[in-house]
């Protein structure tokens, strides 16, 4: 809260393109990068972030001579498995928000230039930053490793590798990296309009019918994409409730919103953009479906986080608007404010 403040009360007093601006975001953009590191990497290894608690009991029973029987998830697993052999359960979580937080700051980095920080807080600022760091890991940790395969967008060959990589680290991202393809294919950004505005009265018609019909597809021999679509919901959590979330609908809307405005509106026609724009919008059309699945905020983070990048790369990559240091500051604030009253409502 202090430092979307101080950035947007600044988006006031100074100018988007002189020096003071480029110094104030690579200074206090390396002080956000080292705060969200510790702050997440050191925090307590407790049961309180849920799922914390089972990979740390996984992790003690592993150095304990125990068997992992390893069905799904691989490269999670091995991973965890190779860990508990050199590390300490601390310095396992540490590394755990390494790999989560750093290929925020290399995207920031490369596509946002030397306002690279502007980027990178949007992203810290999302609303579901901090459980996938905390309790999601291993679906924030493939979320992680699929924006690390678009910083190397230029190199096809690593880029799938690195999705494989994703893949291998949570199976759901599929969906994101379907999305990712049928989106290179179908280069018609109004296709992608189409399909998100599609979903929403499909999913007010269908109903719990899309939550059956994609549970019984099911996702590999992994149950917990059925169980999360098809079971009653049992856990308390506060994301946890059900029905037709309106909130969580308004909050997608930005990102799609940004992207007609950008796209259509402004006449952007930065392939790589684009091509993001399509990865968010099929994805996140496909969480609208099954909305009223329980836990749906981990089908939805599936294309949140890529809300960062959609919203913030055409403010940093080109020149829009005559005061355009206000409109980041705005954009940020508003967005941030989201996350913010969210939290507080929770």
């Amino acid at each position: 809260m202090i430092l979307m403040l101080i950035t947007l009360f600044r988006s006031y007093q100074f100018d988007f393109f002189e020096d003071s601006t480029i110094r104030f975001s690579r200074g206090i953009g390396i002080f956000l990068l080292l705060f969200v590191i510790s702050y997440i990497g050191t925090r307590p290894i407790s049961a309180v972030f849920q799922d914390m608690g089972v990979y740390a009991a996984a992790f003690k029973r592993i150095q304990r001579g125990d068997e992992l029987v390893v069905q799904k998830d691989y490269i999670f697993n091995f991973f965890m498995i190779f860990s508990s052999k050199i590390m300490s359960p601390r310095w396992f979580f540490f590394l755990c928000a390494l790999i989560y937080i750093i290929p925020c700051y290399l995207f920031s980095k490369k596509y946002g230039g030397s306002y690279w920080y502007y980027v990178f807080f949007i992203f810290v600022g999302s609303y579901m930053f901090w459980p996938f760091g905390t309790n999601g890991i291993r679906n924030g940790l493939g979320t992680s490793l699929f924006i690390l395969a678009l910083y190397f967008y230029e190199r096809k060959f690593l880029m799938y590798a690195i999705m494989a990589l994703s893949f291998g680290m949570h199976n759901s991202l599929i969906i994101p990296i379907a999305a990712f393809i049928v989106s290179a294919i179908y280069k018609n950004p109004k296709v992608y309009l189409f399909i998100w505005l599609a979903a929403i009265p499909l999913s007010l018609i269908g109903g719990g019918f899309w939550e059956s019909f994609f549970g019984g597809l099911g996702f590999g021999d992994d149950t917990r994409a059925e169980d999360y679509l098809t079971k009653e919901n049992t856990i308390k959590d506060a994301f946890a409730y059900t029905g037709f979330r309106w909130d969580f609908l308004f909050y997608s809307s930005f990102a799609a919103f940004a992207g007609w405005y950008f796209i259509f509106k402004k006449n952007i026609t930065d392939k790589f953009y684009i091509h993001l724009w399509g990865v968010f919008m099929i994805a996140n059309a496909f969480w609208i479906l099954i909305i009223r699945a329980n836990f749906s905020n981990r089908f939805a983070y599936l294309s949140w986080f890529l809300m960062a990048p959609v919203i913030a790369y055409p403010l940093l990559r080109y020149k829009l608007f005559p005061n355009q240091y206000r409109v980041v500051g705005v954009v940020i604030a508003i967005y941030y404010l989201f996350t913010y009253f969210m939290f507080l409502r929770g």
